[in-house]
């Protein structure tokens, strides 16, 4: 099982208390109407799908109810980090380069 850190409750809990939430940092149209149809269908329906490190939104339902983004990587499923709502989005490249001189 995993476990994955709430950032809010600043505590380890079992995946079962958590819903992905999606990708994290995506930006919704400022003016929804003057957006086309090809990019309106872009941002509901298309995601970025890496391989490797991954943002998500995640949401502790069974604890403080809470949204959160946490980097993932997607091969190993690791949980690198969690961060609160609204804080800056952490430097991808910075954090593979930290966990390929950790191997």
């Amino acid at each position: 099982m995993l476990l994955i850190r709430c950032p809010v409750c600043e505590m380890d809990r079992p995946e079962l208390e958590f819903r992905y939430g999606g990708e994290a940092h995506i930006a919704r149209p400022l003016d929804p109407s003057k957006v086309s149809d090809e990019e309106w269908a872009d941002f509901l329906y298309f995601r970025t799908n890496p391989k490797g490190l991954h943002v998500e939104r995640w949401r502790h339902t069974a604890g403080c109810g809470r949204f959160f983004n946490a980097v993932r990587h997607t091969v190993t499923d690791r949980f690198v980090t969690t961060y609160k709502s609204g804080e800056p989005r952490p430097d991808l490249e910075a954090l593979a380069r930290k966990l390929e001189s950790a191997r």
